[in-house]
């Protein structure tokens, strides 16, 4: 598969080793940023060309998908100029800013029947896997409730390194749209639709943004299930994802990478896949990897990706209804199209 990276930031060069590290199922043919310097840098390391635009690129190489890697307030639309050239989409979480923007890409990828997947890489982890496995399985008996802790930290250079960060406008929230989201695609994945969230913020740490550096919900699902949400920026020196699920015959709970703890009362722990990576790639790097071969599969096969648009919508609704609920200080209902 050929790919056109947009955008040769931080999070592009990430998936730039990705496609590289994808061998012979994948090959990096164009670099698209209006920075052609910084494009031309990851051309030199990974291959391709560069180019500043992807009209650009489209008119110029042979093209099969497109992973989007700017700023999250450009996904959307960038998306949507790659399904009318006729290419197969990957975008970086969140999938938009706003429920219109990720709505109007939902009516042309249907329109079009090209894919689209919004990376959330952690469902790709054997332990998430492993816990997802007992859900459906029925281990852990009817899930009770959940708790997701994103608990990260960011220095406040971390803000100031670039404009667009912090911003409303452009990155559309701060810990929970940006970090936490990936923690609240889990907790969803897990306790299925949400309904209902009451939630608070706050930006306590860091200075000169307009977004939050902390998070705190409580999401009631349609399955009468109950999850509480944390993240925040703002949590020294940081620590990694932790999810605890509730059923009222198991629980499971995922800490550092690992399945840290199981207990059912009439099952074992499913056995975890396996996902190959590099030697010295840590679990989210591999995870990252196994998103991609999940991706160029479902193109291949003609279905759906493993992690959809209509996901990616789902967990950016419950994100915006995070921040509505903080704003007006009321319960917020959330309804899907």
């Amino acid at each position: 598969m050929r790919f056109a990276l947009i955008g040769a930031g931080v999070i592009g060069a990430v998936h730039a080793r990705l496609v590289d590290t994808l061998g012979e199922e994948a090959v990096l043919a164009a670099v698209v940023d209006q920075n052609l310097e910084r494009a031309g840098e990851l051309v030199a390391q990974y291959g391709g060309r560069a180019y500043a635009t992807p009209a650009e690129a489209y008119a110029a190489e042979e093209i099969d998908a497109v992973a989007i890697c700017l700023p999250s307030a450009l996904h959307a639309d960038v998306a949507i100029e790659a399904l009318r050239a006729g290419k197969h989409v990957i975008v970086e979480k969140p999938v938009d800013i706003t429920l219109a923007a990720a709505d109007r890409l939902i009516d042309v990828q249907r329109e079009t029947g090209l894919t689209v997947s919004v990376i959330s890489q952690r469902r790709f982890q054997p332990p998430v896997a492993q816990i997802r496995a007992a859900i459906d399985g029925g281990a852990l008996g009817r899930v009770t409730s959940g708790i997701a802790e994103s608990a990260f930290f960011r220095p406040q250079s971390y803000y100031d390194g670039d404009d667009w960060r912090g911003t409303l406008a452009v990155d559309g929230g701060g810990a929970l749209m940006n970090q936490g989201i990936h923690a609240l695609d889990l907790l969803v994945w897990m306790l299925g639709r949400p309904v209902q969230v009451s939630a608070q913020t706050g930006r306590l740490a860091h200075e000169g943004i307009e977004v939050e550096d902390l998070a705190g919900a409580s999401i009631r699902f349609e399955s009468g299930a109950i999850g509480l949400m944390l993240a925040s920026t703002a949590a020294y020196p940081g620590r990694p994802v932790r999810l605890t699920v509730h059923g009222d015959q198991g629980t499971a709970i995922l800490d550092d990478d690992q399945l840290a703890y199981f207990a059912a009362a009439d099952a074992g722990a499913p056995e975890a896949p396996v996902v190959d990576g590099p030697d010295g790639w840590g679990p989210t790097q591999v995870a990252h990897l196994a998103q991609y071969r999940d991706f160029i599969a479902a193109v291949r096969d003609g279905r759906p990706p493993a992690v959809t648009l209509q996901d990616g919508r789902r967990s950016l609704a419950t994100v915006l209804a995070v921040y509505e609920s903080a704003r007006t200080g009321q319960p917020v209902e959330l309804k899907e199209p």
